[in-house]
C-alpha cells in the first residue's frame, strides 16, 4: 500500500506542476496584451495519513492539489498612444462597459475604447462605455432693474452611469454679455468733435446712423473693435470712439468722451412710430441708429478717475437723437454700466430697449461698489454727481456746463490695476479688449482629464465638459471571474461594484493618449517556469522510483 500511496503522491505532483506551467503559459502569451494582469497559482498538500511510529502517531502526506489562482493586481506600464479615446487607470479601480440593450456589466483594464458609426464609445467587443451625463448650469446676473442675462456656466455630473454617446457634435452659440476695452488715450490729443451745445456728448450729436459713414474719421480721435455676438451666434462689429473733451471744467482732470457703437443697420432697438407700430432703429434709418451708450471718462493725473454713462430711456419714443432722451444707465450687479444690444429685435412690444434682449455690460476698467439707492430712483441707483444737481439725462450735463465738475460719477468707484488710462506714450492704443460671447461650434477632437472627463473642443475655441467616466472597485477584487477579452465580472465572492469618479473614494485617475500595459514580468516567469520544470521532473522521478521498486517486488516471487 505504501509504494501505490507513493506513486500517486507524485501523479499529483505531475498534475498540478502541469497546470501552473498552463498559467505561466498563459501569462507569457499575453506578455503584450492590453491591460492584462497575470495570474499565480499556489498549491497545498493534501491529507495526511496516521502512521505508528516509536514515539506515536505520525503521519505521512498524500500528495498536492492546487491551493489557489491568484490575479496580479499589480499597476502595468503606460504606453503612449495617439488616439485621445486611448485611457489607462493609475492605481485602483476598472472600466465599466455593457453590451448596447443589455444590463450586463463587464469590468476591465483595457482602454482601448474607439467611437463607432452610433456614436457610442465602445471597446473591441462593441461594449459601450459607462459614464456620467455632465449637465451644463447657467448662472444668472441681474441689473439693478431685474432684467437677467446668461453669464457664468458650471458643469456637474448627473443621474446613474449611462452609454457614452457623442450625439451633438456642434457648440451652441452664446450671446455676449461682457465687453472689456482697456485703452491708452493720448492726452496730448486734439479735441475732434466740438459742439456749441454740449462738448461732453459731441461725437453723439455729430453721429449719423443714416450715412454710409456714421462718423467721419476727423471728428474722433481714437477708436477700437471687437466682434461680439448675438443669441444665435452671428457676429457684430462693436466699436468705442473716443475723443478729448478741451471744453471741459473740470480743474486740473481730463475729460474724454465716448461712445459705444454697432453697425447701425444691425441696431434692432425697437421705437414706436406715429402710428403706434413698432419699429426697430436700423429699419427707421434714425440719424442716432447704431449708438448704444453714450458717456465721459474722467482722468487724474493720467489715472481713471471717474466714468459717466447714459442708455436710450425706455420710452425715448423718435426723437432719440434728443439728449433728454438718454438717462443714466443701470449697473449690472457687479458694478458695470449696462447698455442694451438688440440684434435679433426681440422686444415686448412696448419699450425702445427691448427688455427681452441680452444687456452688455462695459467695463473700461472702473465699477461701482456702491449700487444702493441715492434717493434718485431706480434709474439712478449708484449714481452720483458733482457740485449741483445729479445730472440724470445727458441734456443736463450741457444745460449746467457752467457748473465746476458737475459730471455724473459712480458712488462708489473701484479701478482695476488695469484700467483705462491716459499717459503720454507716443499716441493712442488698446491694451487689452475681450468679450465673452462666441459663435456655434464644430467639434473637432475630444481630451479626456486625470478626473476621467471627457470635453470635446469645439472649433469656436470652448471646451465642453461631457461625460465623466465611471470607475468601479470591488471589497474583493481577487474574487471576479475571467471571462476572457481583458473582461470580469463580479460574483459573490467580489461583492459588487462600487462605482465613482476617477480620483475620488479610492479610485485611480485616468491618463488619456495612454493604454496601460500587461503587467506580466517576463523575468519572474522564466523563474516560475524553471521552478516548475524542476518540480515536474523531480515527481517523474519519484514515479520511475516507484516503478523500480515495485518492480523489485513482482521479482520476488521468481
Amino acid at each position: 500500500m505504501g509504494l501505490g500511496a507513493s506513486l500517486y503522491s507524485g501523479i499529483s505532483g505531475l498534475t498540478v506542476h502541469s497546470e501552473r506551467m498552463t498559467v505561466i503559459g498563459n501569462n507569457l502569451a499575453n506578455v503584450n496584451t492590453t491591460g492584462f494582469k497575470g495570474a499565480m497559482m499556489q498549491f497545498e498538500d493534501l491529507g495526511s495519513s496516521d502512521f505508528a511510529t516509536v514515539n506515536g502517531v505520525g503521519q505521512v502526506g498524500r500528495g498536492v492539489r492546487v491551493s489557489t489562482i491568484y490575479s496580479d493586481w499589480g499597476q502595468g506600464a503606460f504606453e503612449s498612444s495617439t488616439e485621445a479615446t486611448d485611457m489607462a487607470i493609475t492605481g485602483e479601480g476598472l472600466f465599466v462597459v455593457s453590451p448596447l440593450g443589455e444590463d450586463m456589466k463587464y469590468y476591465t483594464r483595457a482602454g482601448n475604447f474607439r467611437f463607432d458609426n452610433d456614436g457610442y464609445l465602445v471597446d473591441p467587443h462593441g461594449y459601450i462605455l459607462q459614464g456620467w451625463e455632465i449637465e451644463r448650469n447657467t448662472t444668472m446676473v441681474t441689473t439693478t432693474t431685474s432684467s437677467t442675462t446668461q453669464d457664468t456656466n458650471s458643469a456637474r455630473i448627473i443621474g446613474t452611469p449611462t452609454n457614452i454617446r457623442m450625439e451633438n457634435f456642434q457648440s451652441e452659440p452664446k450671446a455676449t454679455t461682457n465687453v472689456s476695452i482697456v485703452t491708452n488715450l493720448d492726452p496730448t490729443a486734439a479735441d475732434s468733435s466740438t459742439s456749441s451745445t454740449n462738448p461732453y456728448f459731441a461725437m453723439f450729436n455729430n453721429w449719423d446712423g443714416s450715412a454710409e459713414t456714421p462718423l467721419a474719421s476727423t471728428l474722433y480721435a481714437y477708436s477700437t473693435t471687437l466682434k461680439v455676438y448675438d443669441d444665435i451666434g452671428t457676429a457684430h462689429n462693436l466699436t468705442v470712439y473716443f475723443d478729448k473733451v478741451t471744453m471741459s471744467n473740470a480743474g486740473g482732470d481730463t475729460v474724454w468722451e465716448y461712445m459705444v457703437t454697432c453697425d447701425p443697420s444691425a441696431d434692432r432697438r425697437m421705437l414706436s412710430g406715429a402710428n403706434g407700430q413698432m419699429t426697430s432703429i436700423g429699419e427707421a434709418q434714425t440719424s442716432a441708429a447704431g449708438v448704444l451708450m453714450i458717456g465721459t471718462l474722467t482722468f487724474t493725473t493720467g489715472q481713471l478717475s471717474g466714468m459717466s454713462a447714459y442708455t436710450l430711456k425706455s420710452n425715448g419714443g423718435s426723437t432719440i437723437k434728443d439728449l433728454d432722451n438718454w438717462s443714466l444707465a443701470d449697473f449690472s450687479t457687479s458694478g458695470f454700466p449696462v447698455c442694451t444690444a438688440n440684434f435679433l429685435g426681440k422686444s415686448n412690444a412696448s419699450t425702445a430697449e427691448a427688455a427681452n434682449a441680452t444687456p452688455l455690460q462695459i467695463d473700461f476698467g472702473i465699477s461701482n461698489k456702491d449700487l444702493s439707492s441715492n434717493g434718485g430712483g431706480a434709474t439712478t441707483i449708484g449714481w452720483g454727481g458733482g457740485l449741483g444737481t445729479l445730472p440724470t439725462t445727458a441734456a443736463d450735463v450741457g444745460n449746467n456746463i457752467s457748473n465746476t465738475g458737475y459730471l455724473a460719477n459712480f458712488k462708489d468707484p473701484a479701478v482695476s490695476a488695469l484700467a483705462t488710462q491716459s499717459f503720454d506714450t507716443g499716441g493712442s492704443s488698446t491694451l487689452y479688449q475681450s468679450q465673452n460671447g462666441y459663435s456655434a461650434g464644430i467639434l473637432q477632437n475630444i481630451s479626456v482629464s486625470r478626473e476621467g472627463v471627457i470635453s470635446g473642443h469645439y472649433s469656436n475655441g470652448q471646451v465642453l465638459e461631457l461625460y465623466a467616466v465611471t470607475l468601479a472597485t470591488f471589497t474583493n477584487q481577487h474574487g471576479l471571474r475571467r471571462e476572457g477579452g481583458n473582461l470580469f465580472t463580479e460574483t459573490l465572492n467580489s461583492g459588487p461594484a462600487l462605482t465613482g469618479q476617477a480620483g475620488s473614494s479610492g479610485k485611480g485617475t485616468i491618463d488619456g493618449n495612454a493604454l496601460e500595459m500587461s503587467n506580466v514580468d517576463m523575468a519572474t516567469q522564466f523563474v516560475s517556469m524553471i521552478t516548475t520544470q524542476r518540480g515536474f521532473q523531480a515527481n517523474t522521478k519519484v514515479i520511475t522510483t516507484v516503478d523500480s521498486l515495485l518492480g523489485e517486488v513482482i521479482s520476488m516471487k521468481r
